[in-house]
């Protein structure tokens, strides 16, 4: 049997439960997360997300399997399937969604419908971010904060 690059089978990065992670991380195909994260989760193949994880920040991936808590926004280019047990607190944007019922979504889910929807909601979704990354560098003091120095 032969398996596509987006059908790989194979586990390439697992977090166990009790472990966490500080920081961004990147992976090259199947992703499980069972601890936590606080930092971003950019995998170029499938992502799942156990009962038990807690994370704090984006995920992208291929196929994306909510079973945990997740705050952050979820950019898949397959499918997201949200478990009962998954609790997400941001935006969606995928090409298609399952949701069980009894999980909670709080953000907007975008379904895009055709690879133009795709592109568009991708390059919507990317400015978005450049734009909170350049203003998380800035200091917005007030005028009082500056003269007392």
């Amino acid at each position: 049997m032969s398996y596509g690059k987006n059908n790989d089978l194979s586990i390439n990065t697992i977090l166990g439960s009790g472990a966490s992670i500080n920081g961004d991380i990147e992976s090259g195909g199947f992703t499980r997360i069972d601890g936590s994260i606080r930092g971003n989760l950019n995998a170029k193949g499938r992502v799942v997300v156990g009962e038990k994880a807690r994370m704090k920040g984006n995920i992208s991936g291929t196929t994306v399997t909510i079973g945990g808590v997740v705050y952050g926004n979820i950019l898949v280019s397959e499918r997201i399937i949200i478990l009962n047990t998954a609790l997400v607190l941001g935006d969606i944007i995928t090409r298609r969604i399952k949701a069980e019922e009894g999980c909670l979504i709080h953000g907007k889910v975008t379904v895009c419908r055709d690879d133009e929807a795709w592109d568009k909601a991708v390059a919507e979704y990317r400015d978005a971010q450049g734009v909170k990354f350049a203003l998380s560098g800035l200091s917005f003091s007030s005028k009082k904060d500056r003269e007392n120095g």
